[in-house]
């Protein structure tokens, strides 16, 4: 059979699996809004990994995509006046991984898990986390030690210590000037968790990991004071069996796309 005649097939069997994989294993995620500023710019396709956490809670420093709660006001808000063609567009979209996230979808670094008490600030205006002070170097642009806003905004670098109640998590953005976050819209059911963002896929210039962060290795378990708490584990092998071949194909794409004239 002629290769065109074969396309409608192939092209269902594409939509299928790409479905499959958007609901079941990996799924593309746009960033809406600058509040991770500068680990993610507004534009960039990460790569979410929906598996991982079947199989553990998310750990501090990881990069997750969430549900937000009823209470979590919308970083990312659609048109209500869109037309057919362009809802139609976004639901599919939307089923092979490809759409703009909806009003109440997230994307924040988990600072708190369950048990830890996280407070800010210490004398060189680090937050704190059971304890013990953390630098975090990703952080460029942090919001000022003392502000005037309003009661539920989170302008202010400081805030009381919290406890994270069992089976929620304490969240915030990279870019702490312009994050509405847990500091100031509250906690996140692990429940609403849709995965973690494992790796910028676009665009190519910016291809790389989402990495883990060192900086949270030294904070001691929930309930306790000691330092010297053990590094991170090694990376699950269920996630690196779903990750490793779109990574390998990443990595093929991004080749090719430099050596393309221009590129």
């Amino acid at each position: 059979m002629p290769l065109w005649q074969e396309l409608p097939l192939l092209l269902v069997v594409a939509f299928c699996l790409a479905v499959l994989i958007r609901t079941f294993l990996m799924q593309a995620f746009y960033i809406p809004s600058g509040s991770m500023e500068d680990t993610l710019l507004v534009g960039d396709r990460v790569l979410v990994n929906k598996v991982v956490y079947d199989f553990r809670d998310p750990e501090r420093g990881e990069v997750i995509v969430f549900r937000g709660p009823d209470n979590w006001a919308p970083e990312n808000r659609t048109d209500p006046d869109a037309g057919f063609f362009s809802k139609l567009g976004r639901t599919v979209g939307d089923l092979v991984g490809i759409s703009q996230p909806g009003e109440k979808d997230f994307i924040k670094r988990v600072i708190g898990v369950p048990g830890d008490r996280v407070s800010c600030c210490s004398v060189e205006g680090w937050i704190y986390i059971n304890g013990v002070p953390v630098e975090e170097p990703y952080v460029i642009r942090n919001s000022p030690l003392e502000s005037g806003g309003e009661a539920k905004s989170c302008i202010s670098r400081k805030f009381d210590e919290i406890t994270v109640e069992p089976g929620m998590l304490f969240v915030m953005g990279d870019h702490r000037l312009v994050s509405q976050d847990s500091r100031c819209q509250g906690q996140v059911p692990i429940d609403n968790v849709i995965g973690k963002a494992m790796v910028v896929a676009l665009p190519f210039d910016r291809w790389g990991s989402v990495a883990h962060q060192e900086v949270f290795d030294k904070v001691p378990a929930p309930g306790t004071t000691a330092l010297g708490a053990p590094g991170a584990d090694p990376v699950p092998t269920t996630e690196l069996a779903v990750v490793a071949p779109l990574l390998l194909g990443l990595s093929l794409l991004r080749r090719r796309y430099r050596r393309q004239p221009g590129a």
